[in-house]
């Protein structure tokens, strides 16, 4: 099953680690490590294999691909081996990589955004093609009449004023010309009333948001197990410092806000409340492509016995969501090939805030995952 990946942010960290790895697991350099779908429990014929994808996207930047490959090996954040032996490969992908349309008005900007998955699909001639947004946290945007209207914002983006956060006109224009979109960022994308409707109009599946890859994958496993001992969780506070684009990015209040939100719904979601405590995200260049977290949290037991608990994470942002990269966009693609249409709840696993009425404890999101993936039809072959 040819299976098209564009990604809006082509030429970042995240998105070129996904290219490289992806590359390097299909000739055999590298073991698929951090590749969910490659546990036994979720193996299915179904799925595109990694193999099959096949790389482009848009991005505002021009740097290319092989240079960006340079400067994340010189920071550790892959091997220079692999960097190098797929530099070929990579240079092909370097082809299919396009910059952001621009034009007078988001209509116009989503026909053009359309055209690129267009010629994309039939150059070649793939499957299908799944859109995901690995860009730079945006601010949430101010409420449009629009937003909630199907027919409404058909109007209103003809216009000269702009409607959509960048991330919804690339949910737009990919449902538009028939594409499944999801949004690895905590920005808007589909999650709009009136891009469900288009999506369901469409007969596409979309799904988001906000990849969960380090403090709040921690929290995800251990807020669950508050919960079942019947301990009441006080307080809850996280101190994250990261560097690299996405912090210089967060760097930005709004965008800040609409990051940290995310970080922190989990909690309320999981134990039924929210702690007194905040999640506070701070840029730091020198850390780079890595991020750092600290949690406190303070906890009454039996008794009314005052209890603490502490942990710290150090990882690779990119290093850790490249690979839940390449696991999205082969479920999403096998989830249309089985007829699936609207919000992807099964992908709950992968993000902080996830779409639908889903369970947030990690295990329950596990189990959820397994079940979809099980009922995913052999290629050809829609349930």
């Amino acid at each position: 099953m040819s299976t098209g990946v564009w990604l809006i942010g082509a030429r970042g960290s995240v998105a070129v680690t996904s290219m490289i790895g992806a590359l390097a697991v299909r000739a055999g350099l590298t073991a698929p490590t951090g590749c969910v779908l490659e546990s036994p429990a979720l193996r299915n014929d179904a799925l595109p294999r990694l193999g099959d994808l096949v790389f482009g996207g848009h991005d505002v930047s021009s740097v290319p691909l092989d240079k960006k490959a340079a400067a994340l090996a010189e920071a550790g954040i892959l091997p220079a081996r692999l960097a190098e032996a797929v530099r070929d490969a990579l240079f092909e992908i370097e082809q299919q990589v396009r910059p952001l349309p621009v034009g007078a008005t988001q209509a116009e900007v989503a026909r053009e955004i359309g055209a690129d998955l267009d010629t994309f699909r039939r150059r070649h001639r793939l499957d299908r093609v799944v859109v995901i947004n690995v860009s730079t946290t945006e601010p949430a945007p101010p409420p449009h009449p629009a937003h909630a209207d199907l027919d409404a914002l058909r109007a209103a983006l003809d216009g000269p004023d702009p409607v959509l956060p960048p991330s919804s006109l690339a949910a737009y224009a990919a449902l538009l010309a028939g594409c499944p979109y999801v949004d690895f960022t905590p920005s808007t994308g589909a999650r709009l009333p009136a891009l469900d409707a288009l999506a369901r109009a469409q007969g596409l599946p979309y799904g988001g948001h906000d990849g969960k890859t380090g403090e709040t994958l921690v929290k995800s496993v251990l807020a669950p197990m508050f919960v079942q001992r019947n301990l009441r969780v006080r307080t809850w506070s996280g101190i994250n410092l990261l560097g690299g684009g996405d912090g210089a990015n967060l760097a930005e209040p709004a965008a800040n806000a609409a990051k940290s939100a995310s970080k922190q719904r989990v909690l309320a979601e999981t134990l039924g409340y929210q702690p007194q405590g905040d999640t506070r995200i701070d840029f730091v260049e020198d850390l780079d492509d890595f991020k750092t977290a600290w949690d406190l949290i303070t906890f009454e037991g039996f008794l009314g016995t005052r209890m603490r608990m502490e942990f710290s994470w150090h990882g690779c942002d990119s290093a850790l969501a490249a690979p839940l990269i390449l696991d999205l966009a082969r479920l999403t693609s096998a989830a249309h090939q089985a007829g699936r249409v609207g919000p992807l709840t099964e992908l709950a696993f992968f993000f902080k805030d996830p779409l639908g009425q889903v369970p947030h404890a990690l295990s329950d999101q596990w189990q959820v995952l397994r079940d979809a993936v099980a009922s995913y039809g052999a290629p050809g072959t829609p349930r």
